[in-house]
């Protein structure tokens, strides 16, 4: 059996050298209490968080807009955990490895993170979402995933460079 190459055009990636470690990264997507504190931009947050590290384990958040208005909950399911180096999880399973319909305005994807250690003790991070098919991936773009992921991500760099986490 040979893998099938990934369609690199309906995906978007985020690449940044970042000055916190591969662990500090993994803890940050992997204990809800952190997550919940970074995972979506400001003033967006995150007001419900369920993590269960293991492959067939569920991923899942709710967001809150700032009107108040709480989004509906985005279960997903671990493909691969690979501490502190990597986490793959997609929103086309649920928990136990289990398909599930994608509801509108959503759209299918896989979500593969990497840490990878550099020599001043800083981390590449780099983000890859897969999408189903182009619709998916230009949705994806046009409600800013490039800005929207940034900004993320300088919330994670922050909680963590002062000591908000544990």
């Amino acid at each position: 059996m040979t893998d099938t190459p990934t369609n690199a055009s309906l995906s978007l990636q985020l690449v940044r050298d970042i000055p916190i470690s591969p662990q500090q990264c993994f803890d940050g997507w992997t204990v809800p209490d952190q997550l919940m504190q970074w995972f979506c931009p400001r003033p967006w947050r995150v007001v419900a968080c369920t993590i269960d590290l293991r492959p067939g384990g569920t991923f899942s958040t709710a967001m809150q807009s700032p009107e108040g208005q709480t989004m509906p909950e985005g279960a997903g399911c671990y493909l691969a955990v690979e501490a502190p180096h990597r986490l793959v999880w997609t929103n086309l399973l649920g928990p136990g490895f289990k398909p599930q319909a994608i509801q509108a305005p959503d759209f299918g994807f896989v979500c593969d993170l990497q840490f990878q250690a550099l020599p001043d003790s800083g981390t590449r991070y780099h983000a890859q979402v897969h999408h189903v098919d182009a619709a998916g991936r230009d949705a994806h773009a046009a409600m800013g995933f490039e800005q929207g992921w940034s900004a993320a991500l300088d919330q994670l760099v922050e909680l963590v460079e002062h000591g908000r986490v544990g």
